[in-house]
């Protein structure tokens, strides 16, 4: 096995190998040793790389958050105008019900640690910071928060519905959020 000197995407590939291990196990799953074995690194690199289990799930949600985060930059980004907003908008919300299922649990699993542990909350509010940052580009605050709602919800709902809802609905959703009453 190769030392940390050559090889170094060590620390990326075991933070790869967490977020693949919680998708498929769940967070209680996480060991340094189920993980050290599906990166495929030595267990003393764990120790090396990580102060411990919640370094490292916080590096790996963090991680993650920066994925979705960058699926919204993809969409929201070169946006001209507010329908162009909508549009993209309903987009995003149909990208993300209809992406991996991996990104659903994964975010689902964010959520829970966040709502029983306090310290894994300012990793969520820094993700919904970023998120509602990119929408309030186009839209001002207050709807860029209920926007941001409506968009986990919505692709919530539509990943999770055996029969999912269609683009009108979301379309119509997201203009009655964005349209002055």
């Amino acid at each position: 096995m190769a030392t940390g000197r050559t090889d170094p995407q060590r620390r990326e590939r075991i933070l790869a190998a967490t977020l693949d291990h919680i998708a498929e196990e769940g967070v209680a799953g996480v060991s340094h040793r189920k993980i050290a074995t599906r990166a495929a690194v030595p267990l003393g690199s764990m120790t090396y790389h990580f102060t411990g289990i919640d370094d490292l799930l916080r590096e790996a949600f963090a991680l993650f958050a920066g994925h979705i985060v960058a699926v919204f930059e993809r969409h929201l980004g070169g946006v001209e105008g507010p329908e162009q907003a909508r549009e993209a908008v309903t987009t995003l919300i149909h990208t993300l019900s209809e992406g991996p299922q991996r990104d659903l649990i994964l975010t689902q699993e964010l959520y829970t640690l966040a709502a029983r542990r306090p310290e894994y909350r300012e990793l969520t509010r820094a993700w919904m910071r970023r998120s509602r940052d990119l929408l309030e580009q186009h839209f001002e605050p207050d709807t860029a928060r209920q926007l941001d709602a409506l968009i986990e919800g919505l692709t919530l709902h539509r990943a999770l519905d055996v029969e999912p809802h269609g683009r009108e609905l979301t379309s119509q959703a997201v203009k009655r959020i964005t349209t002055a009453a």
